[in-house]
């Protein structure tokens, strides 16, 4: 039987606008109207989960969603980045940015290296079995971001050339280690910007 894994990722806040690495900042007015107005595009799952962020969890309830927040979707920890832009981070520390966007497995931050992200989400998208159902998730970008690159074993460095965009859809189908995708699938969505 085929599982079917669709990842939906979050509306707007601040931090998102900003291209801050996430602060737990909620849903901004905006982000919130979005995610009210797609609630009707979303494709039938049997299982609704999100990730333990706040503009997670909140969009999940705009759209409608009676989604468990799942532990294995957080966000990718960038430990003492936390709440910053990378440019703030690269004026007080250059050589470590560098180190971290030319090596997966780096985690100059003190955090979690973008490969044992992947690792992760790979872990947690094999895991979920054909009993599982449709599973429906919202999750952060860089969540999105590693499970398409494990799903379709693309090298570790593919995770910095995709973009994820707030409020799309990303649809996995298959099974174990023999996935197909459809990205970038925009839900329907109004309130402006």
């Amino acid at each position: 039987m085929t599982v079917r894994v669709m990842l939906v990722s979050p509306a707007m806040n601040q931090a998102a606008r900003e291209h801050r690495f996430d602060d737990g900042a909620s849903l901004d007015p905006a982000g919130l109207r979005q995610a009210r107005a797609a609630a009707h595009s979303l494709p039938r799952a049997d299982r609704h989960l999100c990730a333990p962020t706040a503009r997670s969890r909140e969009t999940a309830a705009a759209l409608g969603l009676d989604a468990r927040p799942a532990s294995e979707l957080h966000d990718l920890d960038v430990g003492a980045w936390q709440g910053l832009t990378l440019d703030e981070v690269t004026a007080t520390a250059p050589e470590a940015v560098a180190t971290w966007l030319s090596d997966c497995t780096a985690a100059p931050h003190g955090g979690e290296s973008v490969a044992a992200l992947i690792d992760r989400i790979g872990t947690w998208l094999e895991a979920q079995g054909a009993d599982a159902g449709h599973v429906l998730a919202v999750a952060e970008p860089a969540v999105i971001r590693a499970a398409v690159v494990h799903a379709l074993d693309l090298p570790v460095t593919a995770f910095w050339r995709l973009d994820v965009q707030p409020l799309s859809l990303t649809k996995l189908s298959g099974r174990s280690r023999r996935w197909n995708l459809q990205c970038g699938l925009p839900l329907a969505r109004g309130g402006g910007a």
